[in-house]
């Protein structure tokens, strides 16, 4: 496992990678907080190409108003319940927004609204994998792994970014 870390206007995000891919992005602050005993050396200047330049990249181009969807090699963990909620998360379209209660249709077990929210606020793909995009039932920002301010500067963001250039 090895990390780098990136400046970006929500604070510094950190991008893990092993072999298999990207294992997680993860904000100050995050809740709940990662153990940073399984990053692994620090690279503060990623070989061109590799999974941590290329996050890094398209992060950054995000944060420009250039980017609107990622393409990045993902090492998933997690149960088969909660990559069915972060493949449903990867669904909703840049700049909107989605209920629990969508995502729980979604999957297919339109009752496990709270199911969906906890596995949720354990997606360990922030912003790539956009969990920012849900709210609660009548539109209200809800919890966020990294706060809700920031939440919503990642909504207002998406809402008033460029739309031109498309990943």
């Amino acid at each position: 496992m090895t990390h780098t870390t990136i400046d970006t206007p929500i604070g510094t995000l950190t991008i893990v990678a092993g072999e298999a891919g990207l294992t997680s992005i993860t904000m100050e602050d995050h809740r709940p907080a990662p153990d940073e005993a399984t990053w692994g050396e620090c690279d503060d200047a990623p070989a061109a190409g590799s999974p941590l330049a290329e996050a890094a990249a398209q992060l950054r181009a995000y944060f420009a108003g250039d980017r609107t969807a990622f393409a990045l090699p993902l090492a998933e963990v997690g149960t088969p319940f909660q990559r069915r909620v972060w493949a449903a998360l990867a669904e909703i379209p840049y700049g909107e927004t989605r209920t629990y209660g969508w995502i729980a249709e979604r999957i297919g077990q339109p009752t496990a609204v709270r199911a969906v929210g906890l596995a949720n606020g354990r997606n360990p793909f922030s912003i790539v994998v956009p969990c920012h995009r849900v709210v609660g039932s009548t539109g209200q920002l809800t919890g966020y792994a990294g706060g809700v301010e920031r939440k919503r500067h990642l909504l207002d963001h998406e809402r008033g970014a460029r739309l031109d250039s498309v990943a």
